[in-house]
């Protein structure tokens, strides 16, 4: 069988010291060392032996004298601290300029004609909480049928809608429109849009996350995903890999519902079957159930149950595939509000059963390097995009 690459984004774990955390309000946030502080026990043995605790100081994860991976820090170059920018940038397009935000919400005159285009009324357009903003206007939506939008400190329209009142494929119908109007007219009003479906009752409303679906951007020009694509690879999206990249420079999509655990397992499984390629996996959950929930228990958890898959994934690697552990941006669960936060990200880089000698990668000048490093691996020209293979 020919090579193969794992990348594997922790959604929102970030390692802090972000040299512009002050530009984005973002001072002291840590979400790896803060998380650690405030559970004041986050034991990660695995993580650790591939050299965690030689990137970030963790509490009872000190770091190793001989770890089994290289490791490092990246600084993102994107002016973004978001999922899609951080995962475009690694994969070669980083965004200079950053995309509107709606700290206000969204202009009257657009959501009048979202009104008018999907035959229903809006409430809330605010910056909120997803589940916080459903509890408060659920009883509501009930009630009237209005769609419930809103947005975050993000570049993101999200609509929520209870399943009960508005079935998923008007749900999906309306976010589509959204698409059309904020998206693809021209000019770029927002990253993406989002449908947020849910149900339950006033109390005890639940997000049906498996349904969730993204509508976003198409990357403007090629990537390091469409380069291995043409070169004849097979290039898997596990998670919302897909929609972030709006189904470009992918050959394979894997849901890997309904959590983080059911991710590791599609990786697992696209490892033991594609000849070569990529497979590029999102876990969701440390961002979407923890850090914007601001929830530093569930996110150590969460942490020690992905530690507890590392034996898995390097058990699963060829004699010739390579590993790369990262995040896309930082969420803080201990931090104030309920948003992402500018940090660095980890990077942690092991081989399979001939393993790549370690060493410590420093602090790279943006996320490009792991596009690179697994285009390199694979054998594919870089076709002039952003990065350096951390292994040379």
């Amino acid at each position: 069988m020919g090579r193969k690459a794992v990348i594997v984004v922790l959604d929102g774990v970030g390692a802090g010291d972000g040299p512009d955390a002050a530009e984005f309000g973002d001072e002291g946030a840590n979400t790896l060392g803060n998380t650690a502080r405030a559970v004041g026990r986050l034991e990660l043995p695995y993580l650790r032996s591939l050299g965690l605790g030689n990137v970030v100081e963790l509490e009872v994860t000190p770091p190793v004298t001989v770890p089994k991976a290289s490791y490092g820090l990246m600084q993102e170059r994107s002016a973004a601290k978001a999922t899609l920018a951080g995962h475009w940038e690694m994969m070669g397009i980083v965004l200079e300029d950053a995309l509107p935000t709606y700290p206000g919400g969204f202009p009257a005159e657009l959501i009048s004609r979202f009104e008018e285009e999907t035959g229903r009324r809006v409430i809330g357009n605010r910056p909120a909480s997803g589940t916080e903003i459903i509890e408060e206007l659920g009883p509501e939506q009930e009630s009237s049928g209005a769609w419930i939008v809103y947005t975050s400190a993000d570049s993101v329209f999200q609509l929520a809608a209870h399943t009960g009142v508005i079935p998923l494929e008007e749900l999906y119908a309306a976010c589509e429109k959204a698409h059309a109007m904020l998206i693809g007219e021209g000019e770029l009003l927002v990253e993406r849009v989002i449908a947020r479906p849910y149900h339950g009752k006033r109390g005890a409303y639940e997000r049906e996350n498996e349904n969730r679906h993204d509508y976003g951007i198409t990357p403007p020009s090629s990537t390091y995903m469409d380069l291995i694509e043409d070169a004849g690879h097979e290039v898997v999206a596990v998670g919302k890999v897909r929609d972030i990249f709006d189904g470009r420079g992918i050959t394979e999509h894997l849901p890997g519902q309904p959590d983080d655990a059911a991710k590791v397992d599609a990786v697992l499984e696209a490892l033991g079957r594609i000849e070569s390629g990529l497979i590029f996996a999102n876990l969701v959950d440390f961002d979407a159930e923890f850090g914007h929930r601001r929830d530093p228990k569930g996110m150590a958890q969460n942490l020690e149950r992905f530690d507890a898959r590392i034996p898995d994934l390097l058990q699963a690697l060829g004699n010739e595939d390579l590993l790369i552990i990262t995040a896309d941006h930082g969420n803080d669960p201990t931090y104030s509000g309920t948003d992402h936060t500018r940090e660095r990200v980890p990077l942690l880089v092991a081989g399979g059963a001939q393993p790549i000698e370690p060493r410590d990668l420093g602090v790279r000048d943006g996320f490009s390097d792991v596009g690179a490093t697994v285009a390199a691996w694979l054998g594919v020209d870089r076709g002039g995009l952003p990065g350096e293979d951390v292994l040379r």
